[in-house]
């Protein structure tokens, strides 16, 4: 097996096309179902943030992986695989270990060294484990990226300014409100852990009152304990959108929550209020939580994915850019190595085990064609076979082993399975699987 990581993200595909590939926590499943039947898929967990959407895979081979994936996504995005392949891109074995620490890290973030994505590489892999579609290869991969995503963040000063796809579309309205946000009531619009984000980021940036709309009891709960937000019934969210100059929406909705026959009578609310200033609609959810009509409304301004990512800074030190991708490329080699160490390793015993099925068979055969032979000597005869096999294994095998850990070593490892026709298991049950850290 190899890994294959296939994708599109914020940098190469429109978001009108991630928003058909975002992958909902109902839809999540039936797309690793979908994965799991297709042939050369052994192995999968599934990556969708706001700004990309992963399949992080281990597969019998490159061609194969990559048009059953593709294959489908297209389904699950209804769209065809053609128009799909045009913003998908495709990383294998040492590029997909590479691709996926750089991910982890925040450095492919459209804030870098954003730290969300850490608790979203988790949730992945976790999902994977619950519904069954993870093993040995997808564990090693994630339970390294995690520590390569924490190293980085430790050993550099990547993520220590707390930037966040939150904080960077705050900066839109911050910039064109006389004295930012200090003191402006704000409208969540979802009580998820982005809600949660931007209902902190709020709260240091000193606007206020914040009010919140959600669906979960809990969530609502703990933002009023931690931060004393007000909860908004939805039935109440027209004149709660009119109290607002800032509005952050990040639900999980596969539909539109705000819409222009919402928005526009909180707007005319809004002109009784006053001196003329904007509604600020910040859109963070994928699929986006607000209709495109929201945005041609007088007196709104609507930010989403789409348009954050021409705002959002990279205020990253070059010293620490590259202090952090000279760790992704280090920790890259050690767990490439160290996948190759065992694939030569599951190889190796699957040849012993070959060789100890042929003895047995030969002796098994012997003792039908000799049964005048003794049991000692039919003991010794079992003894010799066995070291001559022995002797004549250990050579390649410690030689396949060393190979196998210098570039290309693969290549050896294949060779052998390919000479001797060797059924090799590479993917481990999920129950026998680690727990992520």
């Amino acid at each position: 097996m190899n890994l294959l990581v296939v994708g599109a993200s914020y940098r190469s595909t429109p978001v009108d096309v991630l928003e058909r590939l975002a992958v909902g926590s109902a839809e999540l499943p039936g797309l690793l179902r979908t994965l799991l039947d297709r042939p050369a898929v052994e192995e999968a967990v599934v990556l969708s943030t706001c700004n990309r959407v992963e399949v992080w895979a281990a597969v019998s081979g490159f061609h194969a992986g990559l048009r059953e994936i593709g294959a489908a996504l297209a389904t699950h995005a209804d769209a065809s695989t053609d128009v799909l392949a045009r913003h998908l891109y495709a990383h294998y074995d040492d590029a997909a270990v590479a691709h996926t620490f750089t991910v982890t890290a925040g450095l492919d973030s459209m804030v870098v060294g954003e730290a969300q994505i850490l608790g979203q590489v988790r949730a992945a892999y976790r999902a994977a484990v619950s519904y069954g579609s993870a093993g040995r290869l997808t564990h090693e991969l994630v339970q390294h990226a995690l520590r390569v995503g924490r190293r980085v963040r430790a050993e550099t000063d990547i993520g220590r300014c707390g930037a966040s796809t939150v904080t960077a579309a705050l900066d839109v309205p911050a910039g064109h409100l006389p004295g930012g946000l200090a003191g402006r009531p704000a409208l969540v619009v979802g009580a998820g852990a982005m809600g949660g984000i931007a209902v902190a980021a709020l709260s240091r940036a000193g606007a206020g009152p914040i009010a919140v709309v959600g669906r979960g009891a809990e969530g609502i709960r703990r933002l009023v304990s931690a931060y004393g937000v007000r909860p908004v019934p939805a039935a109440d969210l027209v004149p709660a959108l009119a109290a607002a100059d800032v509005v952050v929406t990040a639900t999980t909705a596969p539909d539109p929550v705000l819409t222009a026959e919402l928005v526009a009578p909180a707007l005319r609310r809004r002109l009784t209020r006053g001196p003329d200033v904007p509604l600020f609609v910040l859109d963070l959810a994928m699929p986006r939580d607000v209709h495109p009509a929201v945005a041609r409304l007088d007196g709104v301004v609507v930010v989403d994915i789409g348009g954050l990512g021409a705002v959002a800074r990279d205020g990253v030190e070059r010293r620490d850019r590259d202090a952090a991708e000279r760790i992704v490329a280090t920790e890259r080699d050690a767990l490439a190595g160290r996948l190759r160490g065992a694939d030569a390793g599951l190889t190796v015993a699957a040849l012993r085990r070959r060789a100890d099925r042929t003895v047995s068979a030969e002796l098994h055969r012997l003792a039908q064609r000799r049964p005048d032979l003794s049991e000692a000597q039919r003991a010794e005869v079992a003894r010799t076979v066995s070291r001559v096999v022995q002797q004549l294994l250990h050579p390649p095998s410690v030689r396949v082993r060393q190979l196998a850990g210098e570039p290309d070593g693969e290549r050896y490892t294949a060779a052998l399975r390919q000479l001797f026709d060797l059924e090799v298991p590479h993917s481990t049950p999920v129950a026998d699987v680690p727990r992520v850290a």
